[in-house]
Protein backbone atom coordinates (compact mmCIF):
# COMPACT_ATOMS: atom_id res chain seq x y z
CA UNK A 1 0.00 0.00 0.00
CA UNK A 2 1.44 3.12 -0.93
CA UNK A 3 2.66 5.75 1.83
CA UNK A 4 0.73 8.81 -0.21
CA UNK A 5 -2.31 9.81 1.93
CA UNK A 6 -5.17 10.54 -0.16
CA UNK A 7 -8.34 12.38 1.58
CA UNK A 8 -11.54 13.16 -0.47
CA UNK A 9 -13.49 16.40 0.74
CA UNK A 10 -16.73 17.07 -0.04
CA UNK A 11 -17.71 19.73 -2.68
CA UNK A 12 -19.93 23.04 -1.37
CA UNK A 13 -20.64 24.12 2.41
CA UNK A 14 -18.36 21.66 3.39
CA UNK A 15 -15.86 21.86 1.72
CA UNK A 16 -15.32 25.60 2.40
CA UNK A 17 -15.61 24.82 6.04
CA UNK A 18 -12.89 21.97 5.91
CA UNK A 19 -9.89 24.06 4.07
CA UNK A 20 -9.58 26.15 7.38
CA UNK A 21 -9.20 23.23 9.66
CA UNK A 22 -6.58 21.57 6.81
CA UNK A 23 -4.80 24.83 7.15
CA UNK A 24 -5.35 24.94 11.22
CA UNK A 25 -3.45 21.19 10.61
CA UNK A 26 -0.91 22.36 8.31
CA UNK A 27 -2.46 20.52 5.03
CA UNK A 28 -2.69 23.30 2.47
CA UNK A 29 -3.48 22.44 -1.21
CA UNK A 30 -0.94 24.39 -3.62
CA UNK A 31 -3.63 26.12 -5.81
CA UNK A 32 -6.97 27.78 -5.39
CA UNK A 33 -9.17 24.77 -5.34
CA UNK A 34 -12.60 27.07 -5.49
CA UNK A 35 -10.86 28.40 -8.84
CA UNK A 36 -10.23 25.09 -10.63
CA UNK A 37 -11.73 22.58 -12.29
CA UNK A 38 -9.59 19.46 -11.20
CA UNK A 39 -10.83 17.07 -8.30
CA UNK A 40 -7.11 16.32 -7.44
CA UNK A 41 -5.02 18.96 -6.00
CA UNK A 42 -1.60 18.55 -4.17
CA UNK A 43 -0.73 19.80 -0.84
CA UNK A 44 2.12 21.37 0.82
CA UNK A 45 2.92 17.86 1.50
CA UNK A 46 4.46 15.27 -1.09
CA UNK A 47 2.58 12.38 0.78
CA UNK A 48 -0.82 14.15 1.15
CA UNK A 49 -3.34 14.82 -1.92
CA UNK A 50 -7.09 16.09 -2.05
CA UNK A 51 -10.14 14.90 -3.86
CA UNK A 52 -12.60 16.99 -4.06
CA UNK A 53 -16.27 15.20 -4.80
CA UNK A 54 -19.82 14.92 -4.47
CA UNK A 55 -20.49 14.31 -1.21
CA UNK A 56 -22.23 10.38 -2.00
CA UNK A 57 -19.36 9.74 -3.28
CA UNK A 58 -16.90 10.65 -0.66
CA UNK A 59 -18.03 7.66 1.11
CA UNK A 60 -18.02 5.54 -1.91
CA UNK A 61 -14.24 5.91 -2.05
CA UNK A 62 -13.22 5.86 1.55
CA UNK A 63 -15.60 3.04 1.70
CA UNK A 64 -13.57 0.97 -1.44
CA UNK A 65 -9.93 2.33 0.04
CA UNK A 66 -9.79 4.51 -3.29
CA UNK A 67 -9.44 7.26 -0.32
CA UNK A 68 -7.53 6.65 2.53
CA UNK A 69 -9.63 9.37 4.50
CA UNK A 70 -12.79 11.80 3.70
CA UNK A 71 -15.04 14.56 5.25
CA UNK A 72 -18.13 13.35 4.73
CA UNK A 73 -21.65 15.30 6.45
CA UNK A 74 -23.48 12.79 8.82
CA UNK A 75 -26.61 12.53 6.36
CA UNK A 76 -24.89 10.78 3.93
CA UNK A 77 -22.93 8.13 6.55
CA UNK A 78 -26.93 7.56 7.54
CA UNK A 79 -28.22 7.06 4.08
CA UNK A 80 -24.81 4.57 2.64
CA UNK A 81 -23.64 3.28 5.98
CA UNK A 82 -20.64 3.14 7.34
CA UNK A 83 -19.14 -0.73 6.16
CA UNK A 84 -15.42 -0.41 6.00
CA UNK A 85 -14.79 2.31 7.47
CA UNK A 86 -14.71 4.42 11.02
CA UNK A 87 -16.00 7.33 11.75
CA UNK A 88 -13.04 9.18 14.00
CA UNK A 89 -14.13 12.42 14.73
CA UNK A 90 -17.42 14.75 14.57
CA UNK A 91 -15.66 18.20 13.30
CA UNK A 92 -18.44 20.40 13.62
CA UNK A 93 -19.21 22.00 10.74
CA UNK A 94 -22.15 22.36 8.37
CA UNK A 95 -24.02 21.95 11.24
CA UNK A 96 -28.09 21.41 10.30
CA UNK A 97 -30.92 19.02 11.19
CA UNK A 98 -31.77 15.94 9.19
CA UNK A 99 -35.90 16.46 9.17
CA UNK A 100 -39.73 16.05 7.99
CA UNK A 101 -41.13 18.75 7.04
CA UNK A 102 -45.00 19.09 6.13
CA UNK A 103 -46.96 22.04 4.00
CA UNK A 104 -48.35 24.74 6.53
CA UNK A 105 -52.00 23.66 8.07
CA UNK A 106 -54.84 26.07 6.22
CA UNK A 107 -52.17 26.47 3.30
CA UNK A 108 -53.17 26.74 -0.29
CA UNK A 109 -50.92 23.61 -0.26
CA UNK A 110 -51.73 21.61 2.47
CA UNK A 111 -52.34 18.29 1.39
CA UNK A 112 -53.54 15.63 3.18
CA UNK A 113 -53.44 11.14 2.51
CA UNK A 114 -57.05 10.04 1.75
CA UNK A 115 -58.55 7.32 3.74
CA UNK A 116 -56.65 3.89 3.23
CA UNK A 117 -53.81 5.41 1.66
CA UNK A 118 -50.09 5.22 2.19
CA UNK A 119 -48.32 8.61 3.16
CA UNK A 120 -46.17 9.36 0.16
CA UNK A 121 -42.56 11.03 1.28
CA UNK A 122 -40.20 12.51 -1.51
CA UNK A 123 -36.72 13.04 -0.67
CA UNK A 124 -32.96 11.71 -1.45
CA UNK A 125 -32.50 9.98 1.82
CA UNK A 126 -34.06 6.56 0.68
CA UNK A 127 -32.66 4.76 3.15
CA UNK A 128 -33.16 6.68 5.84
CA UNK A 129 -36.87 7.91 5.01
CA UNK A 130 -38.13 3.83 5.53
CA UNK A 131 -36.17 3.27 8.33
CA UNK A 132 -37.48 6.27 10.16
CA UNK A 133 -41.53 5.58 8.98
CA UNK A 134 -40.91 1.89 9.54
CA UNK A 135 -39.93 2.99 13.33
CA UNK A 136 -42.50 5.06 13.34
CA UNK A 137 -45.29 2.24 12.58
CA UNK A 138 -46.33 4.44 9.48
CA UNK A 139 -46.88 2.79 5.79
CA UNK A 140 -45.49 5.09 3.02
CA UNK A 141 -44.13 5.02 -0.01
CA UNK A 142 -40.51 6.95 -0.48
CA UNK A 143 -40.33 8.52 -3.83
CA UNK A 144 -36.65 9.49 -4.48
CA UNK A 145 -35.79 12.94 -5.82
CA UNK A 146 -32.41 14.58 -6.01
CA UNK A 147 -33.15 18.16 -5.64
CA UNK A 148 -36.07 20.15 -5.22
CA UNK A 149 -37.92 18.26 -2.74
CA UNK A 150 -40.30 21.33 -1.77
CA UNK A 151 -42.02 20.93 -5.35
CA UNK A 152 -43.30 18.26 -4.57
CA UNK A 153 -45.78 18.67 -2.01
CA UNK A 154 -46.86 21.87 -4.04
CA UNK A 155 -47.31 19.76 -7.44
CA UNK A 156 -49.32 16.96 -5.31
CA UNK A 157 -46.07 14.71 -5.48
CA UNK A 158 -45.79 14.20 -2.05
CA UNK A 159 -47.16 14.98 1.59
CA UNK A 160 -44.29 15.35 2.90
CA UNK A 161 -40.80 15.28 2.49
CA UNK A 162 -37.70 14.05 4.21
CA UNK A 163 -34.65 16.99 4.13
CA UNK A 164 -31.88 18.78 5.58
CA UNK A 165 -32.92 22.22 7.04
CA UNK A 166 -30.41 24.82 8.27
CA UNK A 167 -31.98 28.42 8.42
CA UNK A 168 -35.93 27.20 6.87
CA UNK A 169 -36.42 29.79 4.75
CA UNK A 170 -36.43 27.79 1.69
CA UNK A 171 -39.54 25.52 3.68
CA UNK A 172 -41.35 28.57 4.66
CA UNK A 173 -40.80 30.32 1.16
CA UNK A 174 -42.25 27.07 -0.39
CA UNK A 175 -45.29 26.96 2.08
CA UNK A 176 -43.56 24.00 4.35
CA UNK A 177 -43.04 24.00 8.11
CA UNK A 178 -40.18 21.87 9.41
CA UNK A 179 -42.04 18.85 11.60
CA UNK A 180 -40.11 16.11 13.56
CA UNK A 181 -36.11 15.46 13.65
CA UNK A 182 -34.29 12.45 12.28
CA UNK A 183 -31.03 13.46 13.40
CA UNK A 184 -28.55 16.02 13.70
CA UNK A 185 -26.26 16.79 11.39
CA UNK A 186 -22.64 17.98 10.73
CA UNK A 187 -19.32 16.62 8.78
CA UNK A 188 -17.33 13.76 10.59
CA UNK A 189 -13.76 12.71 9.40
CA UNK A 190 -13.65 9.16 8.00
CA UNK A 191 -11.01 6.76 7.49
CA UNK A 192 -10.90 3.35 5.79
CA UNK A 193 -10.52 0.73 8.13
CA UNK A 194 -7.24 -1.18 6.29
CA UNK A 195 -5.55 2.24 5.56
CA UNK A 196 -6.10 2.40 9.21
CA UNK A 197 -4.10 -0.02 9.67
CA UNK A 198 -1.47 0.05 7.53
CA UNK A 199 -0.97 4.05 7.95
CA UNK A 200 -1.78 4.25 11.35
CA UNK A 201 0.84 6.50 12.62
CA UNK A 202 0.29 8.75 9.62
CA UNK A 203 -3.31 8.86 9.73
CA UNK A 204 -2.86 9.20 13.77
CA UNK A 205 -1.05 12.21 13.62
CA UNK A 206 -3.29 13.94 10.91
CA UNK A 207 -6.29 12.99 12.89
CA UNK A 208 -4.92 14.60 16.25
CA UNK A 209 -3.80 18.09 14.06
CA UNK A 210 -7.28 17.78 12.95
CA UNK A 211 -8.47 17.61 16.45
CA UNK A 212 -6.67 20.41 17.85
CA UNK A 213 -7.63 23.05 15.03
CA UNK A 214 -11.17 21.80 15.70
CA UNK A 215 -10.91 22.57 19.66
CA UNK A 216 -9.22 25.80 18.70
CA UNK A 217 -12.11 26.82 16.74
Amino acid sequence: MSKQLTIALTKGRILKETLPLLAAADIVPLEDINKSRKLIFSTNHADIRLLVQRGADVTTYVKHGAADMGVSGKDMLLEYGSEGLYELLDLKIAQCKLMTAVPVAGSAVECRPGVGRRLRIATKFVNVAKRYYAQQGIQADIIKLYGGMELAPLMDLADEIVDIVDTGNTLKANGLVAKDEIADVSSRLIVNKASLKMKHQQIQLLVDQIAKAVCSV
